[in-house]
């Protein structure tokens, strides 16, 4: 069961993540959180670097698609604006939403990627599916209110991972 929760890669930032890279190892699309992993949770709109980011992607031709448990407002208000597909209200880590966006995307599973911030969700979820994970460390400090619940279990869950020596890098 814990091995769910043991993400493929790890990363700082998205933007540690190269469309090169990714294209050389065959991936075709991502599956990308929003809150925390793109932008801080409570800003609404995509900084430049990450627009850039985001174009980067679309010109070696990987697909990307913003799965957020958050409201359509939200997710929309971001997304809309940078052309990128979205689902809201995923109710990650459930398995739907991953295989709603790898439809969407026309892609097989082991042409996707998932970036997201949480163990609990998006870690959770991709793993659940077969599909290799990216943990990013989240861009804010805060986080909403039931964020912080599931920040005080990943962390027990992290810990132990240290521990048992399954992970090897920093916080």
């Amino acid at each position: 069961m814990i091995k769910y929760f043991l993400p493929a890669q790890h990363v700082k930032s998205v933007f540690e993540i190269k469309p090169n890279d990714l294209k050389e190892k065959g991936i075709k699309g991502i599956i990308t959180d929003l809150d925390n992993t793109l932008v801080e949770w409570d800003r609404p709109e995509a900084t430049p670097a990450l627009i850039e980011w985001f174009k980067e992607m679309q010109e070696v031709g990987i697909l990307v698609t913003v799965v957020s448990n958050n409201n359509l407002k939200r997710v929309k208000l971001f997304s809309d604006p940078l052309g990128i597909n979205y689902i809201y209200g995923a109710r990650k880590p459930m398995r739907s939403a991953f295989r709603k966006a790898i439809k969407q995307m026309n892609l097989q599973k082991e042409d996707v990627v998932v970036i997201g911030d949480q163990l609990l969700t998006d870690v959770l979820g991709g793993n659940r599916l077969g599909l290799h994970t990216i943990l990013v460390v989240p861009v804010a400090q805060t986080d909403g209110f039931f964020t912080k619940f599931n920040r005080r279990v990943e962390r027990r869950i992290l810990s132990w991972m240290k521990r048992k020596g399954m992970i090897n890098w920093e916080d």
